[in-house]
């Protein structure tokens, strides 16, 4: 068995910049597994997760020219690559859903299958209920339901852990179903 081949830092990238293919095996054998488990993470789904891992050592075998040594380490580089590109097949994936979301609504509206005049966030009193919540709270629940961001990317992008954003969008949607009960319920006495 011939023994296995090592690289430093300097010499693995010096030999991925020279197309070296043994050089980029070794590259997928020692950090695809670390890479697979942050992409898995955010797209939660094993299957995607592995495509997206495809397209990330594919990426980083076409654009290795774009590596820049000085600006951090070659894991980090592929960590952005791989986060980044597995945030884009998830908010292409959400994307999807609410394009068939949206499609099955307006036929439905355009039915008239239902006499519902006004589907608005306001028109059901959302935006009223919100004033009441956490300046924090409202601006995750307006982020994930007026503009589509899941946890995770809300996570990522207002630097927050995700548990603790699970846990926020969980009070504040107790509060507004709280809320929500008691407008319906004082609407119910008048």
């Amino acid at each position: 068995m011939p023994p296995k081949l090592t690289y430093t830092h300097d010499e693995l990238v010096a030999a991925l910049r020279n197309r070296n293919q043994t050089a980029f095996t070794y590259l997928y054998d020692n950090y695809s597994r670390a890479l697979l488990h942050v992409i898995d993470a955010i797209v939660k789904s094993e299957a995607e997760a592995e495509d997206v891992l495809q397209n990330v050592f594919v990426k980083v075998w076409n654009s290795f020219d774009l590596y820049d040594a000085s600006k951090g380490r070659l894991y980090t580089w592929m960590l952005n690559i791989a986060r980044n590109m597995a945030i884009d097949s998830t908010r292409s994936k959400h994307e999807k859903i609410k394009s068939k979301i949206q499609n099955t609504d307006d036929v439905v509206y355009e039915s008239g299958a239902l006499s519902v005049t006004d589907t608005t966030h306001e028109a059901i009193g959302l935006n009223s209920l919100l004033k009441y919540l956490k300046t924090d709270q409202q601006e995750l629940i307006h982020l994930a339901y007026y503009y589509g961001y899941t946890q995770e990317e809300l996570s990522l992008k207002l630097n927050i852990p995700l548990g603790t954003v699970k846990t926020k969008i969980r009070q504040a949607l107790l509060q507004l179903r709280e809320m929500a009960k008691n407008e319906l319920k004082s609407a119910g006495e008048h």
